[in-house]
C-alpha cells in the first residue's frame, strides 16, 4: 500500500511541472527561440526581454558590413596602422585567432572580402553574380589570415590590408553562449536558446532529455534526432542557409578560403560540444575540410561528436557521435572514422 501511495505521489509530481514556455525574437539574421522550463509565464518574459536586448548589442557590435564596432575595426585594417580595438569585438578576435589556428585555417574569420565578393555580405543574395575568377585569385593570393593581427598591448594593427573580418562563422555561437550565462544569471537551470536551429541547451525538460532535430538537406524529414541534458550545444552548417542560383548552378555562402569558391563534397555538418562557440566554428571548418579531412581537423579541435553528410548523402560520423544520435533516413550509406576515438 506504501509503495503504491508512494508511485503515485511521484507520478502527480511529475505531472504537475508546467509546460515550457517558449518566446521569440529575431537577431543575428535569424529567428531566436528561448524555451525555459520549470517557470512562469512572468518569469518567462521578464528574461526574455533582457535576453533579447543582449541579443540587439550583440547584433549591433558585431554585424561585417552594417555600421558598427565592427565596421570601424574594418575599415581601420587596411592603414596599416595601429588603432585601439571597441571591447566588444576584441574577445572574437582573440577566440577567432585560435580557433582559425587549431583548424588549419578551414575556419577563416578574415575573409570578409572574399564573402562580399560572393554577395554574402547582403540580407538577400538572392539574383547575384558570382564573381570572375581572376577576383577571386587575386584575394585568395593575398591569403588574408588571422594571424596576420598583431597586437601591442591594447593597440591592434594588420600586415595584410586585404583582412577583413567576418564573425558570421561563430559569432552566432559565441553570442549564444554569453547569453546563456546570463540566463544562468538570473536563476534559470532548464532552458534551450536556439537561433534558426544552432543551440545551447541546459538542464533538462521536466526531467527528459531535450530532443533536437537535425535537419536533412535532401528531404523534409529530419537526418536524425540527438538527446542533449546538462549543458551541450549542437551546431550546423550547411549549404541551405543561405544562397543563390545562377546560370542555374547552386552557389552557398559557405567559402572555402584555400579556393576561394564555396566549398565542395559536403552538404551538411552537425557539431555537438558543451561550448557554442567552439562549435559553431567547428561546423564551418569541418565543413571546408570535406569527407577526406574532417576527422583530422576534428582532432585538432578537440571535437568528438561530428556528423557530416557527403555530397553524394553518405553519413560520416565519429564513433561518439554514432553511439548518440538517431537516424531517421532509410537504408543510409554510414561510414564510421576508426580516427577519431
Amino acid at each position: 500500500m506504501r509503495l503504491t501511495i508512494l508511485l503515485t505521489a511521484l507520478l502527480l509530481s511529475a505531472c504537475s511541472q508546467p509546460p515550457p514556455i517558449t518566446s521569440h525574437f529575431l537577431a543575428f539574421g535569424t529567428l531566436i527561440d528561448l524555451t525555459l522550463q520549470g517557470v512562469d509565464q512572468k518569469k518567462a518574459d521578464e528574461v526574455t526581454a533582457i535576453i533579447e536586448e543582449d541579443f540587439r548589442l550583440m547584433h549591433h557590435s558585431w554585424h561585417a558590413w552594417d555600421p558598427g564596432p565592427l565596421g570601424r575595426v574594418n575599415r581601420l585594417i587596411p592603414s596599416g596602422q595601429p588603432f585601439s580595438v571597441p571591447p566588444s569585438v576584441l574577445p572574437l578576435i582573440k577566440i577567432g585567432t585560435e580557433l582559425a589556428e587549431q583548424s588549419g585555417n578551414r575556419f577563416n574569420p578574415a575573409i570578409g572580402q572574399l564573402i562580399s565578393l560572393w554577395g554574402f555580405h547582403s540580407s538577400d543574395p538572392s539574383g547575384w553574380t558570382p564573381p570572375t575568377d581572376e577576383a577571386v585569385q587575386k584575394l585568395v593570393q593575398a591569403n588574408p589570415r588571422m594571424s596576420d593581427l598583431t597586437f601591442n598591448g591594447v593597440l591592434m594593427q594588420s600586415t595584410n590590408p586585404t583582412v577583413d573580418l567576418d564573425f558570421g562563422a561563430f559569432g552566432k555561437g559565441y553570442g549564444i553562449d554569453l547569453a546563456m550565462e546570463h540566463i544562468k544569471e538570473l536563476g534559470i537551470k532548464n532552458a534551450i536558446l536556439n537561433a534558426g536551429g544552432d543551440l545551447r541547451a541546459i538542464g533538462s525538460r521536466g526531467g527528459q532529455p531535450w530532443r533536437i532535430a537535425i535537419r536533412n538537406p535532401a528531404g523534409e524529414r529530419p537526418l536524425a534526432l540527438l538527446k542533449v541534458q546538462g549543458d551541450e550545444s549542437v551546431f550546423t552548417s550547411g549549404d541551405y542557409e543561405r544562397k543563390y542560383e545562377h546560370q542555374g548552378k547552386h552557389y552557398h555562402h559557405i567559402i572555402d578560403p584555400r579556393s576561394g569558391y564555396p566549398a565542395e563534397g559536403t552538404r551538411s555538418v552537425t557539431v555537438l560540444h558543451n561550448d557554442a562557440t567552439r562549435a559553431d566554428a567547428a561546423a564551418t571548418a569541418l565543413f571546408v575540410a570535406g569527407p577526406d579531412e574532417w576527422f583530422q581537423v576534428a582532432q585538432a579541435m578537440d571535437i568528438r561528436y561530428v556528423l557530416l553528410l557527403d555530397s553524394d548523402n553518405t553519413i560520416h560520423m565519429s564513433p561518439a557521435m554514432a553511439e548518440r544520435v538517431e537516424l531517421l533516413v532509410e537504408n543510409p550509406t554510414i561510414k564510421i572514422s576508426a580516427a577519431l576515438k
